[in-house]
């Protein structure tokens, strides 16, 4: 068994813990030499519920462990927790005597071989449920040089806990915008000051696995078209925040080999360039690459809906955005031309437009952005 570790090297444990959470169980395991107790744990207890949970712990058997979350955390003497960062022994909290005749002691401490336990909460973000370290004794009492090694450790284990939930919060968020840019239809593309792709979506990434439009040259983003690569380059190989925020607003449309038309907006991302970190890693600005198409089935429907179309009205309204003119329409549904504007001069007064260019726009308008 290994001794007990010296302060330093514990408390470099501690932070490395704070970085990475799996090396808790083994910064358990020094703590409870450290303080020299029984055993010692990192748990979660809801304040209203008194429901616990074990996250980290050693020198305790996995069914007592299981015991206490299913059951005796709702005995122990912690009903009230004690301030944030205080240390309690159980006489602290409760009468000992009745302490010992009750359920918790009887049915958990005493088979363990445990009569006292020395609890501190260390972090308590969620006020709720907060994240408290217990340590066990034993079979002698919790002693004043107990709780004085445990107070040692008490703020670089709340600040490693702190570090903990921070890093959790940051790629809980991370997870959920990926997810959500995997799931636009519009092809996104994160950009270096010298063109080179430092992340994309799955929109993104299919278009560079077609290699039509767009294709990775040497981590270089490369259009079909030789003006947009001009324009690529004078809006984000500069690196200067003036030259991206002119690019942003200005779109210019890309046809692709295979004759399928796109339209790219070009989006600074101003929080870095701020920065002035030179770090060539860090992408300064997105580009967005969508497919001039309606796509989506459902938008019709949302289109008859939103301006009170009949169904006659609503085919002459998709004919004359997919298919062309007044007399292409009639062709394609088969009515005379007379009838064809009829519906249209119908549409245009329902919709507030004026225009079949201007249907077109708002046809677009309602196109869903969601991969299908």
């Amino acid at each position: 068994m290994h001794g007990p570790r010296k302060l330093p090297d514990l408390v470099e444990a501690i932070y490395d813990a704070g970085l990475d959470p799996s090396l808790w169980n083994n910064v358990v395991t020094g703590i409870r030499d450290f303080v020299g107790g029984q055993a010692c744990g990192l748990f979660s207890k809801d304040s209203i519920s008194k429901f616990g949970v074990t996250h980290y712990y050693c020198g305790a058997d996995p069914h007592y462990i299981r015991l206490y979350s299913e059951t005796h955390s709702k005995f122990d003497p912690l009903t009230v927790l004690p301030p944030h960062g205080q240390i309690v022994s159980i006489p602290d909290l409760v009468n000992f005597d009745e302490y010992r005749r009750g359920r918790f002691y009887q049915e958990w401490m005493r088979p363990q071989g445990c009569s006292d336990a020395a609890n501190v909460v260390l972090e308590n973000s969620n006020a709720s449920c907060p994240v408290m370290m217990t340590v066990l004794s034993g079979r002698r009492m919790v002693d004043p040089v107990m709780k004085q090694r445990l107070s040692l450790i008490l703020p670089h284990a709340s600040r490693a806990l702190l570090i903990n939930r921070a890093m959790t919060s940051q790629l809980t968020l991370a997870t959920a915008l990926a997810e959500v840019l995997d799931n636009l239809a519009c092809g996104i593309f994160l950009l270096d000051g010298f063109c080179r792709v430092v992340h994309a979506n799955s929109a993104g990434h299919a278009l560079l696995a077609a290699d039509d439009l767009v294709r990775s040259v040497a981590g270089q983003l490369v259009t079909s078209s030789a003006e947009a690569n001009q324009t690529l380059w004078e809006a984000f190989a500069t690196r200067h925040e003036i030259a991206l925020l002119a690019a942003k607003g200005h779109a210019f449309s890309l046809l692709s080999p295979s004759g399928e038309r796109y339209v790219a907006h070009i989006l600074p991302l101003s929080s870095v360039l701020r920065d002035g970190s030179e770090r060539v890693v860090d992408a300064v600005g997105a580009l967005l690459l969508r497919k001039v198409s309606l796509g989506g089935q459902s938008y019709g429907e949302l289109i008859a809906r939103t301006f009170d179309l009949t169904p006659a009205e609503l085919r002459v309204f998709l004919s004359i955005v997919e298919v062309g003119g007044v007399p292409e329409t009639a062709v394609a549904l088969g009515i005379a031309e007379t009838t064809a504007k009829t519906h249209l001069h119908r549409v245009f007064a329902k919709t507030g437009v004026s225009r079949q260019a201007d249907l077109v726009k708002l046809a677009a308008g309602f196109s869903n952005p969601l991969v299908n």
